[in-house]
This record gives structure tokens, sequence and C-alpha cells, in this order.
């Protein structure tokens, strides 16, 4: 038998799913090989794509080609098992071993990978052709030993390449994902801001319209009076002329006779209570931008709410670790509900356990990307939520802060919201959450918290650099008298 079945066994050269020699061997990127058919049909009949042998579920599928190394290690184990027996079967193993693999990766461009696996390949031969019929004995099984090596380190390396090759795919399909949401985020943007741009001018015209409106309403009648007030001036400007001329005149008679008429005052309107009033264009400007702060406001609103469907995209199952929790809180079997209670329970006081506060984390930590959970706080009257640096202190003192390492809101007396910025935030909200989401983006450094049934965002801490996993925490704030907060922190399902 060749080099290579002598330290591989038939096993290693027979598919996981047909039970048969490979046909056309393909590897995955975890390292497992199959026939191509075999893996395809595996593939066409189960979603996602994952593998038969260790279970490994690839997010993208991959390109497979056929791997021509093992491809010709099959074929020669085939036909070494067939012509075992036969004088000719060396020279005819040594005759396939001299040709030198066709291995074409992604585009068909040979890498320096494939020019050593050539140079492997060609090495390998000439050791058969022109060593092989000198070695005995041990010489010749350590030989087929070093053999069999170099055709499984071949094997390890076109793996590995296959690994990177699709690192690569998984690389380019993120950066086109990036390119996507840019580009939706740029036409949402331009779309926002052109609703906002004519919505300013819009406002901006009605208000000009609305004033040049109320200036006509006072102009009108002005401009009546104005035109009454000259025809008058006319009248007595005339009457003024003729009283002139015949107070200058010498003819007696006609001073008596004309001086009755002119004497008398003519008829005239009394203007003394006639004015105009300027109108007041108080708060004209104040309720247009109260206009377009309600127009804002319901842009926020949509934006918002694209934005909290987006991040729910990024949801994650999370569980509270009882190893964390203090003696006094109360979880549940699944790990999904917690709240506190009277009671200390005897637990040891191992260095994870929060000692003198009700704090508990989840189980889960995160050190990149994003993630997201929510949780039902209806019914509590004080709770906190958020994210805890791994290194938090957990047996002293501890001020909740975004120094100290917690990101973290939460509720007060029933109806103060704050933010632990160091020092607090107190938050206004326009109504009481009932359950909470919680996203993060540990790479932007941004903590966000949303009010999940209003869809509203609540708060965000942004701008930070995060170096530590980070763990989801939680506290589900002391039982008051009567009972007041008895109800559990529940990690609910994210419902898209």
């Amino acid at each position: 038998m060749s080099a290579p079945s002598s330290l591989l066994t038939e096993d290693q050269f027979l598919c996981s799913i047909c039970l048969d020699v490979f046909t056309d061997p393909v590897s995955t990127p975890c390292g497992h090989n199959f026939c191509k058919i075999c893996i395809t049909k595996h593939w066409n009949t189960n979603v996602p794509c994952q593998c038969p042998n260790c279970k490994e579920v690839f997010n993208i599928k991959p390109e497979l080609q056929v791997n021509t190394l093992i491809s010709e290690m099959a074929a020669q184990f085939r036909q070494s098992a067939q012509q075992e027996a036969s004088s000719s079967s060396s020279e005819q193993q040594v005759s396939k071993q001299k040709e030198v693999p066709h291995v074409y990766l992604g585009s068909k461009r040979r890498t320096w990978m494939f020019f050593l696996l050539c140079l492997l390949c060609v090495f390998m031969a000439w050791m058969v052709s022109d060593q092989k019929k000198h070695l005995v004995g041990p010489e010749k099984e350590e030989y087929e030993a070093k053999k069999a090596e170099l055709w499984k380190t071949g094997a390890e390396i076109m793996q590995m390449i296959q690994k990177r090759r699709l690192k690569i795919q998984e690389i380019k399909h993120s950066v086109e994902l990036s390119d996507e949401d840019a580009d939706r985020e740029i036409a949402e943007g331009v779309q926002i801001f052109t609703a906002l741009k004519e919505s300013v001018e819009r406002s901006q015209a009605e208000l000009i319209e609305t004033i040049k409106e109320k200036q006509k309403m006072t102009k009108q009648p002005a401009e009546g009076f104005i035109t009454e007030l000259e025809q008058e001036i006319s009248e007595l400007q005339k009457r003024s002329t003729e009283v002139e001329q015949l107070s200058q005149s010498e003819d007696h008679l006609h001073l008596l006779q004309s001086f009755t008429s002119l004497n008398d005052v003519p008829p005239s309107k009394d203007w003394t209570e006639v004015n105009i009033h300027p109108p007041s264009y108080e708060g004209f400007v104040r309720r247009a931008v109260t206009q377009l702060e309600e127009t804002l406001s319901e842009q926020m609103k949509k934006l918002v709410r694209v934005e909290l469907k987006r991040v729910q995209q990024s949801a994650v199952d999370v569980t509270l670790d009882p190893d964390t929790a203090n003696h006094r809180l109360i979880l549940s079997n699944d790990g999904k509900q917690v709240h506190a209670s009277d009671m200390w329970r005897n637990l040891p006081d191992n260095l994870k356990r929060f000692f003198n506060y009700v704090f508990v984390l989840a189980k889960q930590s995160f050190s990149s990307g994003r993630f997201y959970y929510e949780v039902q706080v209806k019914g509590k009257t004080s709770w906190d939520l958020g994210v805890a640096r791994e290194s938090v202190n957990r047996k002293g003192l501890i001020i909740l802060s975004h120094k100290n390492g917690y990101w973290v809101i939460g509720l007060r007396n029933e109806n103060e919201y704050l933010a632990a910025g160091g020092p607090a935030v107190r938050l206004s909200l326009k109504s009481r959450p009932q359950k909470v989401g919680v996203f993060v983006d540990y790479e932007e450094g941004l903590v966000s918290f949303y009010d999940v049934d209003a869809e509203a965002l609540i708060y965000s801490f942004t701008g930070f650099s995060f170096t530590e996993k980070l763990y989801p925490y939680f506290y589900p704030g002391p039982i008051y008298e009567g009972g007041k907060n008895s109800a559990a922190l529940i990690i609910s399902p994210v419902s898209h």
C-alpha cells in the first residue's frame, strides 16, 4: 500500500455522509471533509448551513471547491487498495504522485500557498522515484511515515487557506452591509432633513402671510380715514380761501351779503375719538416655533421607532448568574426573573458575588459588537438596569457611575427616574415605562435605554471607550412596607 495509507486509516478517506471513499472532496471552514455532492444535498435539506460532524453553523454559506490535494490522496488510497497485490502498483503510484495537483483558489489565481503545495508534491514525487527503490527496512518505514505526515500537513494548509478565504468573504460581506447601512442612513437623513426644511419654509411663509394679513386689516381702515380727512381738508382750504378773499374786499354790500354763508362752520366729522391701534404681533413667532417643535417631535418619534426596530435585531439571550447575586436576591430556576427578599440566604461568598448591595449580573458577557435585551419593570417602584464592567467593585461601598464602571438608569420613589452619570441626571419621561430595552454598541461606546411600549428613547450614554467585558446589570430594589416593589424584574423575549 502507498505511504499515506501506512499512517492514515481507511476511515480518514471516507465521507461521513455517504460512508464511501471521497468523490470530489471539499473542505468546510471548520476543517472537515465531505463529498461535494453529499454536503451540497445535506445543506439543501438542512438550514442553516451546519457541519454534520462538529455542528458548527456558518452564517454565510461557504463557497465549496474541490480540494484537489485530498482528492488525489483519496484516489491514491483507492488505487493502492485495489492494486496492493500487484507488483506494478508501486510504479503506478509513483506515476500518480508525479502529477502536480492543479489547485485554483477563488479567482483562480495561484497563491504562494499553492506554490508551496506544488513544491511539496514535486518533492514527494522525486522522493518516491529517486529514493524509494533504495530504501529498505526501518528506513523505508520512516520514509513512509514522514511522507504521510507531509500529506497531513498539506491537507491542514489547504484547510487554513479555505478558512482564510471564508474570512475574506465574511469581511467583504461586512463591508457590503456597512455600505448598505451607510446608504440607508444617508437616504433616511436626507428625507428627514428635507421634510424638516420644507416644514420650516412652510412655517416661515405662513408666519409672513399671517402678519401681512394682520397688517392689511389695520391699513385698510387707516387708508379710509386718511382719504376722508384729506377731503375735509380740501373743503376747509377752499373755505379758508373764500374767507380770506372776502375779508380783503372793499365792497361793503358784497361782504355783508356773503358773510352769513361763509361764517357758518361747515359740517365736519368729530375726529377726536378716531384712533388707529397697531396690531399686536406678540406670540406669532413663538407659536410658529412651537408648531415646528411639534413637527420635529413627530419626526423624532418616527426616528426612534425605526431605531428601536433596528437595535432589536441585535437581541441576545440573557440569563442571570446566581454566583453574582446578593444573599437577599431570589432568582427563578430559568434565570429570567429576580426579586428581593427579607431573608438572608446562606450562600458562599465567592469573589463574583455582590455582598452589600442587592445587585446581580448576567452570565453572558460582551467584549465586541452590539447586543440588546428587554426587561419588564411593571409594578415596581424602584429598580436599576444597565451594564457593568467585569472589574467593578462587588464587596465594599458602591457608587453607581460610569467612572466606576456602571452605565445605568433607574427608578426611585415611584416616579423619580435617574441616569447614574456621576452626578446623577434626572430624567423627564412622558410615560411610565413598563418594559425597558437596553442596547449596547461596544465599538461606538454607546449604551441606550428605550421605553419599548412607547417606542421612545429614555436616555443614552455616548462617547465612551470600552476596554473590558460588559455584563448586563440588574437591581430589583428592596421591598418596602406593605409589599411595595415586590414585583420581579423579568428578562423578556424580544418580539421584532
